[in-house]
């Protein structure tokens, strides 16, 4: 027992390091969890709140049984670490696995892993500050390895969203973690191995894992491709984690498919029904063409549509994400779709947020074009906000129109007229559109202007595949089964629109 022989100075310093490095892979395998489950099922504020929580409800279960170990703490601590190390390590493998062939067992193998993980990261503190303690005062020891705790939170906090996740993605970063966990109690061993019972056969076990999580770390490539292939009908040409999202490209044939973290963005076979409707009705509300703001419309798709004008001097689009761009100005397939558009002289590209640009940008736009994402969490809950169109009123002349893309009226009704309502909410004359996109199925979008809305047409002079005076005139009736239904206003403060939207699609999965 350790108590017989009381630790070293050097024993505790590797035991401090090791309470560093262990609180760096036990926060960042809540952010793995709760990344990946927002990555396949949305609702990103859900899925963390799901994480943490039953995280901190199994760390204090795993505190709870601390209690009964009494002898061999060190010996307890190096296997609470191999287990973590295994069970976090292979921890995105599996999620991935399980949602690829049965989604509906996800949340169990979710919450059990987190149950298991959990519990054996509140039984480290417990183990560690009563090992410290050997040499110092119990209160010094709690709080040497509390603050030291503390600071591996944060350094992983900062380290997850602008390094790890960007650069390894989430499962190669939980295999490194694993090996991190299991190279922790390979040290412990190491240092402590003379006051252990037969630590040969823990060498054993740690020298197979350690081998186990270097394979998966090398090979995370091939099993992130293999396992998210699952996910998607056609096959993936591209895919990228970016700080913000992940983009995946498939391709079946001549169709060429966008998803933004699993949600399809657009389809080369029909995407033209989308944004021929999404820009040229609204182009015919002003006569000032001069500068058109696009907020979102990353692809290039909607620039390409506005460089048909010829009196648009210039196209600002704000997305957020770099990567984006930069795969529609380089990607060959993407290049071909949006015909070079974000090569134009007419067009700037500005990566920053939307709501940021909109709130303490300058400049005025008869023209904002909203080709955003779906409202599926809150994050983008905030660009459907009250809070964000009032906001616009002081980037549009004062007979300036927007329109926004404003998800399906017949899948998601009540959301579809939550953001009509909250446009108009806003102070603005609105109208809804809706036509059928096939890739989409009904699809709709809300045109809001500070003046009353005169009659659309279509501008003379443009190449259209899909938009003509009689679909126009289609696109401003609803069926009895899309027509306007009471929803509240969407607001910064209470985001009623993501509930809406989850209710609307969640009865169609």
């Amino acid at each position: 027992m350790i108590h017989d022989h009381p630790i070293t100075t050097q024993e505790r310093a590797t035991l401090l390091v090791s309470v560093l490095i262990i609180a760096i892979c036990a926060l960042t395998y809540e952010l793995i969890i709760g990344t990946l489950s927002s990555y396949l099922l949305g609702n990103s504020v859900t899925q963390f709140s799901f994480s943490i929580g039953f995280f901190l409800f199994s760390m204090g279960i795993g505190a709870l049984i601390s209690r009964r170990i009494h002898h061999n703490e060190v010996q307890w601590f190096i296997l609470i670490e191999i287990t973590i190390g295994i069970f976090g390590g292979f921890s995105a493998t599996i999620l991935y696995a399980v949602f690829a062939a049965t989604a509906i067992y996800y949340y169990t193998v979710m919450i059990v892993l987190i149950l298991i993980i959990g519990a054996c990261i509140g039984l480290e503190i417990p183990l560690l500050t009563r090992i410290v303690a050997d040499r110092t005062h119990l209160s010094h020891a709690l709080a040497d390895v509390l603050s030291i705790d503390y600071l591996g939170s944060l350094v992983a906090a900062l380290a997850f969203p602008l390094l790890l996740l960007p650069v390894l993605g989430v499962t190669q970063t939980a295999f490194l973690m694993g090996l991190f966990n299991i190279v922790v109690a390979g040290v412990i061993l190491y240092r402590f191995q003379n006051r252990l019972h037969r630590p040969s056969r823990l060498w054993g076990v740690i020298g197979f894992f350690t081998l186990a999580m270097f394979v998966g770390l090398v090979n995370s490539g091939g099993i992130v491709e293999f396992l998210e292939q699952q996910l998607y009908e056609d096959r993936i040409i591209y895919r990228e984690q970016s700080r913000y999202q992940r983009i995946v490209m498939t391709r079946n044939g001549d169709d060429i498919r966008l998803f933004l973290d699993g949600n399809l963005q657009f389809s080369t076979i029909d995407e033209y029904r989308y944004h021929e409707m999404l820009v040229h009705p609204v182009m015919s509300l002003t006569r000032s063409h001069e500068a058109v703001l696009v907020l979102g419309g990353g692809d290039g798709l909607v620039a390409r549509e506005l460089l048909q004008y010829p009196n648009v001097e210039q196209i600002i689009i704000v997305d957020l994400d770099s990567a984006m761009t930069d795969l529609a100005r380089d990607y060959p397939l993407l290049r071909e779709v949006n015909e070079d558009s974000l090569h134009n002289p007419r067009v700037q590209v500005i990566n920053r947020d939307a709501y940021d640009f909109i709130q303490n940008g300058d400049g005025l736009y008869s023209v904002v074009i909203i080709d955003l994402p779906d409202p599926n969490n809150e994050s983008l809950s905030k660009l459907y906000s009250e809070q964000f169109y009032r906001l616009l009123k002081q980037r549009l002349t004062p007979d300036g129109v927007f329109i926004t893309q404003a998800t399906s009226p017949y899948f998601a009704r009540q959301a579809f007229w939550c953001i009509e309502n909250t446009i108009a909410a806003a102070g603005y004359h609105t109208l809804p559109l809706r036509t059928y996109v096939p890739s989409f199925g009904e699809w709709g979008f809300v045109i809001g202007s500070q003046t009353p809305i005169s009659e659309l047409s279509i501008p003379d002079g443009l190449d259209l595949r899909y938009l003509t005076p009689s679909v126009l005139a289609n696109a401003q009736t609803f069926d009895p089964d899309t027509d306007k239904i009471e929803a509240d206003v969407n607001t910064l403060d209470i985001p009623i629109l993501v509930q809406y939207y989850l209710k609307g699609w969640r009865y169609w999965d």
